[in-house]
């Protein structure tokens, strides 16, 4: 794991730091061109009323905004936690280079978890990296949810 990618994870994790003051699933995502992070979101699903409203999701959408293109290329997204099958999608869809994340979800993790996702049979491909920062990553999950049982 290099510095760089710590560093751009940690980013990621002052997002899912955000989630967790709004009392949302505390998961975080930067969007990175070039080395500079263009974009930053976190879950806000339950403050929007909206399911699609993952972290991924929406630093996409802020990412594609800056850009002012659809498409993501050259782009490197870091997340928190294993991405669902819908934010996997979107990452394709939006031709990223990288998926870097942190800690891996069994139960709804859309990259190796919960499913294969058929990367090889998709149009685009993607570098995916994994278990960056995995303990903090999974720390922050762990304590949010043991607080709401």
């Amino acid at each position: 794991m290099d510095k760089k990618e710590q560093f751009f994870m940690r980013k990621a994790l002052e997002e899912a730091s955000n989630a967790l003051k709004k009392d949302e699933v505390p998961v975080g995502a930067v969007i990175v061109f070039q080395g500079q992070i263009i974009s930053r979101a976190f879950n806000q699903c339950v403050q929007s009323n909206d399911p699609t409203a993952h972290a991924e999701i929406t630093a996409i959408r802020k990412a594609c905004q800056k850009q002012n293109n659809y498409r993501l290329n050259d782009c490197d997204i870091y997340v928190t936690l294993e991405p669902c099958p819908m934010c996997v999608g979107a990452v394709v869809q939006a031709r990223m280079k990288t998926l870097v994340y942190g800690a891996s979800d069994p139960k709804g993790g859309g990259v190796c978890s919960l499913m294969d996702f058929p990367f090889e049979k998709t149009n685009h491909s993607i570098e995916i990296k994994s278990g960056i920062l995995i303990q903090e990553c999974g720390r922050i999950l762990k304590d949010y949810f043991k607080s709401k049982r």
